[in-house]
């Protein structure tokens, strides 16, 4: 619905294999991810029209990105950039409840350069997905209603497009780079695919406006448990 799958998946495999090397671990909730993903657009598909000549250069941009991100990842922590995570969270929270009227309805408006902005949007969302990942799918809805002046919904539905050209790309680099846990990746799919036909199914049935209360209760969930992961590390 809202994106934020990270923040359960990504926390449960770290507590559950403390032990395996972080890329090792991204791999595998991007099989998740994209399953999920991909669960979600077919449902969407039957009842939301999508921008596909927008949305297919937003999503080539995100894997290109996202190829870079994944690569880097196998080379640098991405937990040393945790701090940076819920700042950019919270940035999204404030400007969201300060905009009463944001997302809330479909009109799309005359920003400036608008396809231009969202690639280059989706392509900086990507790289970071393939680098770290939790808030990916907030973020991306976010740049949606930003710059295109979707509803939460569509956003929702568009998102979850270029999500999965950027983790296409991921598990591309892990499955060369690392030992993705290919067992475990399809059976979190299984589970993720079965919420992922919940969710968007809720997100129709309710509409935009139910769409942006769970965006608001996900990206403050984000913030603090990115927050505290954050003082944990540091401390």
């Amino acid at each position: 619905m809202a994106g934020g799958g990270g923040l359960i998946t990504m926390p449960a495999l770290f507590a559950a294999l403390p032990q395996t090397p972080h890329a090792d671990l991204l791999g595998t909730s991007k099989v998740a991810s994209l399953s999920g993903s991909l669960s979600a657009v077919a449902r969407y598909a039957r009842h939301v029209r999508f921008d596909w000549p927008l949305l297919r250069r937003a999503a080539v941009g995100a894997f290109i990105a996202a190829l870079a991100g994944a690569w880097l990842a196998t080379r640098v922590s991405p937990l040393r950039f945790r701090a940076l995570v819920p700042v950019m969270l919270a940035v999204v929270l404030v400007y969201t409840l300060l905009q009463r009227d944001f997302g809330r309805g479909r009109a799309p408006h005359a920003v400036p350069y608008r396809p231009a902005l969202t690639i280059a949007g989706a392509a900086i969302i990507g790289g970071y997905d393939g680098f770290f990942g939790p808030g990916t799918g907030s973020f991306l809805i976010f740049l949606f209603i930003a710059t295109c002046g979707y509803d939460f919904l569509h956003a929702s539905a568009a998102a979850k497009i270029v999500n999965c050209a950027a983790n296409v790309a991921a598990i591309l680099v892990f499955g060369v780079t690392s030992d993705i846990h290919w067992l475990l990746g399809g059976a979190l799919a299984i589970a993720t695919v079965l919420g992922a036909q919940v969710g968007s199914h809720l997100a129709i049935r309710r509409g935009a406006a139910f769409v942006r209360v769970v965006f608001l209760v996900v990206v403050g969930s984000l913030i603090a448990k990115t927050a505290h992961d954050a003082w944990l590390a540091a401390h």
